[in-house]
């Protein structure tokens, strides 16, 4: 994978609580990093075992800050930071209906449900099939039967659970797709890294009465999009 060094497979052999303690010491430095503040996003990292969505033979490493192959296309889950990363500027929170774009290993997904609570609502939606499938299976392993998961193209949303209060893209887009706009609810907020001039850039989105205010946050590197408003067509 580009720009990061990924250790080679192995048989895993570290026990629940070794992994506790390496996601307890991971959370203290993200804090310490400033990647993450809220205190609803913290507990929902210390609660969700990053090391069950992770493949097998990498299920040691899970939290180095590396990203690692999903089945699928392309398909890899993000490095550990990522997630307060998007999450923090976002504003996920309590009750929030919330649409991600790119399911991917199902562990943002599992994040994002622990943030918005009983009350709130998690879409997701994959247009790997294979990744689709990963995703599926480590969610219901983990315990998350009250997520909407959708096979299909991302870009085009889903309208029938609109409008949301936050929506996530988890991968590189040229523009943001104009169904995700218009499924944002007014003073919702959007993120996604959108590739300008070769470069990719986290941008957020916030949307009023008055039209879209946009934030740039930082360089990212992310996949590219896949489908109708993909990077490159399907």
């Amino acid at each position: 994978m580009r720009g990061w060094i990924v250790p080679p497979p192995k048989e895993p052999t570290k026990s629940r609580e070794k992994l506790k303690e390496e996601r307890q010491k991971k959370i203290k430095w993200l804090i310490r990093h400033r990647y993450l503040r809220s205190e609803r996003i913290r507990d929902a990292m210390l609660m969700v075992r990053r090391e069950d969505f992770i493949p097998l033979l990498y299920r040691d490493y899970a939290y180095l800050e590396v990203p690692f192959p999903l089945p699928g296309a392309e398909a890899t889950i993000s490095c550990p930071h990522s997630y307060p990363l998007f999450y923090e500027p976002l504003g996920l929170n309590k009750d929030h209906k919330f649409l991600e774009v790119g399911l991917g290993s199902g562990y943002g997904t599992a994040l994002a449900r622990e943030i918005v609570g009983r009350d709130g609502l998690v879409v997701s939606i994959e247009i790997d099939p294979l990744t689709f499938e990963f995703a599926k299976r480590n969610l219901e392993r983990a315990g998350y039967n009250d997520i909407l998961l959708v096979k299909g193209d991302g870009g085009i949303g889903y309208p029938d659970m609109s409008p949301y209060d936050r929506i996530c893209i988890t991968a590189a887009c040229k523009e943001v797709p104009p169904p995700l706009i218009e499924q944002l609810r007014c003073g919702g907020r959007l993120i996604a890294p959108v590739i300008e001039r070769g470069i990719q850039y986290l941008v957020l989105l916030e949307k009023s009465d008055k039209g879209l205010k946009e934030w740039t946050i930082c360089e990212v590197l992310y996949v590219s999009l896949r489908g109708r408003y993909g990077v490159t067509e399907e």
